[in-house]
């Protein structure tokens, strides 16, 4: 089979190509660098031209709801609309658990992207998965204050990234299935304090306070909002394993 990934140079996005090629099929990145933008259009067409699955793992960096929302709007409805010109057979969208019961700042923009799809002519199949052990990384990166990193808490079961792009390339090269079961991992994890043990195994070795950050997202996370249900599919890889291989 040839499959489109959108977002194929991302740490998801990237995890399906890799799958998709492991299991002999034709897998192409979408992004910018290969000469695609969702945001424009640019290149979709001839990108989706003759392909059997297309698979949208976009992303956009915010945690404004209003950004998040016009940019999968855009994209995302690009997408739909280049893959209805070119007849292909089969939509694949990674999301997010829970977003219809905290739809606040960037997963407002994940559930309008899942509305989208949706109302896609094109025969389709949406998978929610849980956060992904990066989160802790790039939590450490981003929540500061000032020189001071901050440890967030939240309740959530987080899933190794290769594990979800491995799903997603077996739903991808399947039928379509509507609303796939969640994915997730084997356990639940505090946010705060994955954050600060990927600190300690990048060699940092500062004061990390666990702060509960303002905001109705991480308030529903605090609670467990973002977990996933009884019926969700789970993965092997812990956490901990993950950790073990970051250098």
């Amino acid at each position: 089979m040839r499959v489109a990934v959108a977002g194929g140079t991302g740490v998801v996005g990237s995890r399906v190509v890799e799958a998709l090629r492991a299991d002999g099929h034709d897998a192409v990145a979408l992004s910018r660098r290969t000469g695609v933008d969702l945001a424009t259009g640019v290149g979709l067409d001839s990108a989706v031209d003759g392909v059997d699955a297309v698979v949208d793992t976009s992303n956009v960096s915010t945690l404004s709801a209003d950004a998040a929302i016009r940019f999968f709007q855009t994209a995302t409805g690009n997408l739909v609309a280049a893959a209805a010109r070119a007849g292909v057979p089969h939509l694949v969208l990674l999301s997010i658990v829970g977003i219809d019961r905290m739809p606040h700042d960037y997963y407002a923009g994940k559930l309008a992207q899942e509305l989208v799809v949706e109302a896609s002519p094109v025969p389709w199949t949406i998978l929610r998965a849980t956060q992904f052990h990066e989160f802790a990384g790039q939590l450490f990166d981003r929540a500061k204050l000032g020189p001071l990193h901050l440890a967030p808490r939240a309740r959530v079961r987080p899933v190794a990234a290769r594990d979800v792009g491995a799903h997603l390339a077996t739903l991808a090269t399947g039928a379509p299935r509507g609303r796939a079961a969640d994915l997730a991992g084997p356990r639940e994890e505090a946010l705060d304090e994955m954050v600060k043990a990927y600190a300690r195994r990048t060699g940092h070795r500062g004061w990390i306070p666990s702060v509960s950050l303002p905001g109705s997202q991480m308030k529903a996370m605090r609670a467990g909002l973002a977990l996933p249900g009884s019926d969700a599919v789970l993965t092997t890889q812990t956490f901990a394993d993950w950790l073990r291989d970051v250098n």
